[in-house]
């Protein structure tokens, strides 16, 4: 049996899967003050009555990190930045806590100059002296050699609280991009121990002893416990389990739009050709650019729960969630209100949601019905626009997918899957809008649940190999070693294939969903003087792909 947990922003679901049939599925209000309480609640609920010890994996969706960013609840954090020549100080700095020092390296990884350990000890006094707790080390070109951040780093070991490297964010280059990973992952780093420390314990407590793993951003998986090294790669949680659950529900092989209606936005996602797609640099949150693989998905602030209210001659909705819909005692009328009131539901008490309704049809000057179906239409064409704009900004570059680059591809989507708690009242309204077939697949209301319970673990791995240095860096898992002058293409492809596969069996992953490829595989001859090749230099970067470890299967199926 599988475990899936979505902690969402308004309601917290669970389902338990048994031989890939959905067997029990659970809802709680979520407590943002407390998500742990919505993790019991709904966990007790799905296991009651079952043998714990038949319980194979636990895996759950968090809006922990996320929202932690998104509202401003981060610990403070000093920067210390070697970047050589380049941009000025002043555009990498993120906050007032950013010092950068002398030393760098350039872009073959060759040390230009070495960092003075006074330098460094003077700004851990001043980081000290304002209390912080938590620095992020970040050396432009570290991926390529991550020595000048080791040795700040072993002048800084056992004074702070955490130290983030830049180096361990991503192997690919972007400093900017890098400094902002680097941060957030040192500014959530306290919250998200906490929160898995919180959850270690309550899983301990019920006598479950299964595997813990929590969603990434690429809709992969990792490890509870090795997410720890990499708290940053859970943000973006719940969106990429809408994507893994519509994904785990459907068979379809053609462009589509994918949207999760919840209770306080609607996240959309795009497939091509049946494939999720990816960001290709990483995904910006709270207004910054990251380095963190993730799938491409867009979040608006329009709910079932979302606000409604009449200002200055019309209506308005969202982006902010006072309760819950006023059906079901909420303090103001909510587009779920308005379905009921239409007849689309028949949940929640009618006679709140028209009592709610009635007041702005009265400011409105028009009847409680006509106001409901404005509020159905609204809040659907807030949707549909967001959608076309964001196939817009996607046809108007490179598709990427979670497995290849589609050169030339022109995203067309020919069916909108919807999941979400308004699914199925909304989807007649979306269909008509989109002019394309809406389908609401089975266990809708629980699907991101199913996507994290059923997504395969995945990472990546880049290997960079400088034969003229003598030198191969894996800068994901610190390592940089001494390899000799023959050293081959194919043995720098084993190498890294033979890493990441240690790195994801590491972080949680089985041996037989292993499904590993090379997704950058370049060298370059390294030629001086007249002509005579010196060395080659060689960049190969691996990823177990995001995928799921089996699809759900309809009840009465095989």
């Amino acid at each position: 049996m599988i475990v899936g947990i979505d902690v969402g922003g308004t309601h917290t679901d669970a389902v338990l899967l048994e031989s890939l049939h959905v067997k029990k599925t659970a809802k709680a209000v979520t407590n943002q003050e407390n998500l742990i309480e919505s993790l019991i609640a709904v966990t007790e609920e799905v296991i009651r009555g079952e043998n714990p010890g038949e319980i194979e994996r636990i895996a759950l969706s968090t809006t922990i990190s996320t929202n932690a960013i998104v509202q401003g609840k981060t610990d403070r954090v000093g920067l210390i930045l070697a970047g050589g020549p380049g941009l000025p100080p002043e555009m990498l700095a993120i906050g007032e806590d950013t010092h950068c020092i002398s030393g760098y390296v350039n872009h073959r990884g060759i040390r230009v100059a070495g960092t003075d350990p006074r330098e460094v000890a003077r700004i851990a006094e001043l980081f000290e002296g304002k209390k912080i707790g938590h620095v992020g080390i970040v050396g432009k070109f570290s991926t390529r050699n991550p020595a000048l951040e080791t040795e700040i780093g072993d002048v800084l070991d056992g004074r702070f609280r955490h130290l983030s490297f830049g180096h361990r964010m991503s192997g690919n280059l972007n400093f900017p991009r890098r400094i902002a990973t680097t941060y957030l992952n040192a500014a959530i780093w306290k919250t998200y121990k906490a929160f898995v420390a919180s959850v270690m314990d309550f899983v301990d407590h019920m006598g479950i002893g299964a595997p813990l793993h929590i969603l990434k951003a690429d809709g992969g998986t990792s490890s509870i416990s090795q997410s720890l090294e990499y708290p940053v790669g859970s943000i973006l949680s719940g969106p990429a389990a809408s994507v893994m659950g519509i994904l785990s529900l459907t068979d379809g092989t053609e462009d589509a739009v994918a949207l999760d209606i919840g209770g306080t936005t609607t996240d959309i996602a795009i497939f091509a050709d049946g494939v999720p797609l990816l960001e290709p640099l990483g995904v910006t949150i709270g207004g910054h650019k990251t380095l963190i693989r993730g799938l491409l998905t867009r979040s608006i602030g329009v709910g079932g729960d979302s606000s409604v209210r009449y200002k200055e001659g019309r209506i308005t909705i969202g982006p902010e969630r006072a309760g819950p819909a006023a059906a079901f005692g909420g303090p103001s009328p909510t587009p779920t209100d308005a379905l009921i009131l239409l007849g689309r539901t028949d949940i929640g008490d009618k006679g709140k949601a028209l009592k709610a309704i009635r007041e702005i049809a009265a400011q409105a000057h028009r009847s409680p019905e006509q106001v409901a179906q404005e509020i159905c239409d609204l809040a659907c064409r807030t949707i549909v626009s967001a959608v076309r704009e964001m196939l817009q900004e996607i046809n108007n570059k490179p598709v990427y997918t979670v497995h290849e680059i589609l050169e030339g591809k022109k995203i067309v989507p020919a069916v909108a899957y919807i999941v979400g708690g308004p699914a199925g009242p909304m989807a007649p309204y979306l269909e008509k809008m989109m002019n394309i077939p809406a389908s609401v697949p089975g266990y809708a209301e629980v699907a991101n649940a199913i996507g994290a319970a059923l997504a395969r673990t995945t990472t990546e791995v880049t290997l960079l190999a400088d034969t003229e240095k003598g030198e191969a860096t894996i800068p994901e898992e610190g390592i940089q070693t001494a390899i000799s002058r023959n050293f081959t293409h194919q043995e720098a492809i084993d190498l890294c294939m033979s890493t990441l596969r240690a790195r994801a069996l590491r972080m949680g992953a089985y041996e037989d969903t292993l499904d590993m490829e090379i997704v950058e595989d370049q060298v370059f001859n390294m030629v001086r003087g007249m002509g005579y090749t010196t060395g080659r230099n060689m960049r190969i970067k691996a990823q177990v792909k995001p995928g799921l470890v089996a699809a759900i299967k309809e009840e009465g199926g095989q």
